[in-house]
């Protein structure tokens, strides 16, 4: 990948044994991270960032498996669990020096944020999720003919290898198709951009499909525990996603309350990429998440 965030320091920062993270580094202030979703990389937040950074310190890393970041083999089902993921992010904030952050994440990093919000209570001081639910409740309400949706969701989740060599047959086509039907606004996206979304994610189809099967197995396994065990999230969150609840049957303000006693919970008009659909509106829901 050639495309970046103007104005930012790039830096290889190791979180793990064998895994590094590429992460964007701009601003100053108290720190935010942004987490980019799929089939996007750290990219996505360009706008944002760059408004962000004016008063914060702000870090866009790649995900584990995604753009620049390390893409290791999957090895014991725990490889792209979310709750690795996330551990990743806290030490790659902790390295750059920052202890507490505030954290915000779209799609499939709304789920590394939470799973993060959820085992590192400690390091979170706001979190923001960006048009998804957390993985346990997003299953829960995938049901009859408007899962077709989420058909993605259900290929991925099938064992090694089929998704992989279905997807690496087409891998333009299969991306492509997200990027044209999840926007309603075509523009957001650049042909640079969209070009380099489809390449980072044309050289990392097992790593993104590990972390979708991960979804489907050992990422429920955990939110059932904490589930059983009462655990919530103990910083204020802010939610903003599309009004799905409508298409699919379900109150998404109260499936995220149930998680955050502390919510603010707002339905959007946007497109999925909303952070490249409204840059200054994301933004102004995010500043001040510390």
């Amino acid at each position: 990948m050639t495309a970046t965030i103007p104005g930012f320091e790039y830096r290889r920062v190791p979180v793990a044994d064998g895994v590094s993270l590429n992460v964007a580094i701009g601003g100053s202030g108290s720190p935010i991270v942004l987490l980019h979703g799929f089939p996007q990389t750290h990219l996505m937040w360009r706008h944002v960032a760059a408004d962000l950074a004016a008063d914060h310190t702000v870090l866009c890393p790649d995900l584990r498996g995604y753009g620049d970041s390390d893409k290791p083999a999957e090895t014991d089902g725990s490889t792209y669990s979310k709750r690795t993921m996330a551990a990743d992010i806290v030490e790659l904030a902790r390295l750059l020096g920052h202890e507490r952050f505030a954290l915000a994440g779209h799609d499939r990093g709304a789920l590394v944020a939470f799973r993060a919000g959820l085992d590192h209570p400690e390091a979170i001081t706001g979190l923001a999720c960006l048009d998804v639910l957390p993985t346990l409740d997003m299953w829960n309400v995938m049901h009859g003919t408007t899962a077709a949706i989420g058909f993605h969701l259900y290929l991925m989740a099938q064992p090694p290898e089929l998704p992989e060599r279905m997807i690496a047959a087409t891998p333009d086509e299969f991306f492509g198709h997200f990027l044209d039907i999840w926007t309603n606004d075509p523009q957001a996206i650049p042909a640079d951009v969209r070009a380099a979304y489809l390449e980072a994610c044309r050289n990392a189809v097992p790593s993104i499909v590990a972390d979708y099967r991960a979804s489907a197995g050992i990422d429920v396994d955990h939110d059932q525990l904490d589930l059983a065990e009462g655990n919530k999230l103990r910083m204020p969150v802010t939610v903003l996603q599309q009004d799905w609840g409508a298409a699919l049957g379900f109150d998404a303000a109260a499936r995220w309350g149930a998680w955050a006693p502390e919510l603010r919970h707002s339905t959007v008009g946007y497109g999925h990429f909303m952070a490249e659909e409204a840059p200054a509106d994301i933004a102004k829901h995010l500043r001040g998440l510390n």
